[in-house]
């Protein structure tokens, strides 16, 4: 019995040996973060900024691989299925929470495939209106749905989206009927404000900036917990009338399953060293996305609690899994 033990200690170190060396050696070679969406958008944007800070902490090269594909599935499998040593990254997303609720199946598990390291940051979801629009506030805009009940026109991108799952969310929350109108893009939805076949919309706050300066569009209110820096004056949701309604979107990253403890504790060091740095934080200000940081930890309660809520909304909302 005594030689069984320590064969079977010894054979459990010999398998750990591995793990253990690739933490030792980390990072040996460019890390590759990889973004499920397009180049160019704020998460693409935020990937980059924050991989090229974390690069000067590791010592490494950060080099980002735009996967983009239906709920982040293409770039999400990528990352489950590639060698857990720290070199390969997720760019989660609440995305990822609402694809494991939209989709019947997927060819990976959030929670249980993928090593959450750190939550880069929040940015702002707005409802906005047309300048000549026949809202002054949200509380206008709120009064006319409850008098009028399927009336009121709200346009977001592609059912299942966050916008989308948003704009269901404010209908369940706030107890009225409206008609939440999805179209297939982002200029689609704005074009359809502009030439007034739309009442309002909810669209990421960042991308909508330049319309806001340029007096285009109007926002009526941000959906998260606290105004928006870029738009002090402009109440939340919540302020709006609507008590306790809090929806953001946010980015993260994540590694595969099984990646070493080590490797996770020194990519999360670095990354809250890196979401510190004045110059970073000025990065994601100009991006509207607001720093977040934190602990491994925190990162799965959000990502549990994002996949419960959007999970929820989409079985309230009838909206059609995938």
């Amino acid at each position: 019995m005594i030689h069984r033990r320590r064969w079977l200690a010894g054979a459990t170190a010999a398998a750990l040996l591995p793990a253990l060396a690739r933490a030792q050696s980390f990072p040996s070679r460019p890390i590759r973060i990889v973004v499920p969406f397009g180049p160019g958008g704020i998460a693409d944007l935020t990937a980059r900024a924050v991989g090229h800070k974390l690069g000067e902490g590791l010592h490494q090269s950060v080099i980002i691989d735009n996967k983009p594909g239906a709920g982040g599935i293409v770039a999400g499998e990528s990352v489950a299925k590639a060698e857990p040593d720290g070199h390969t990254l997720l760019l989660m997303s609440n995305g990822t929470a609402v694809s494991a609720g939209l989709f019947k199946t997927l060819p990976f598990d959030a929670r249980r495939d993928f090593a959450p390291v750190i939550t880069i940051g929040f940015f702002d979801i707005a409802v906005l209106t047309g300048v000549k629009g026949r809202f002054n506030s949200m509380k206008d805009m709120l009064a006319f749905a409850k008098a009028n009940p399927g009336k009121l026109n709200i346009a977001t991108i592609n059912i299942g989206s966050t916008q989308h799952l948003a704009a269901e969310l404010l209908k369940s929350t706030a107890a009225v009927d409206f008609q939440v109108v999805p179209f297939n893009a982002s200029p689609a939805v704005l074009s359809a404000l502009l030439g007034g076949q739309v009442d309002a919309v909810v669209e990421i706050l960042g991308p909508m900036m330049t319309q806001i300066d340029a007096k285009a569009v109007r926002p009526l209110a941000v959906m998260g917990a606290k105004r928006a820096p870029a738009l002090p004056e402009v109440p939340t949701v919540a302020e709006s009338g609507v008590r306790g309604f809090d929806a953001s979107s946010w980015n993260a990253l994540a590694a595969p399953a099984r990646t070493p403890p080590q490797v996770i504790a020194l990519l999360n060091r670095e990354a809250n060293k890196a979401l510190a740095s004045p110059e970073l934080r000025k990065q994601l200000a100009d991006l509207h996305v607001a720093p977040a940081g934190g602990t491994p930890g925190q990162l799965r309660d959000l990502l549990d609690s994002e996949i419960r809520r959007w999970s929820d909304v989409i079985v309230r909302a009838n909206v059609p899994r995938q």
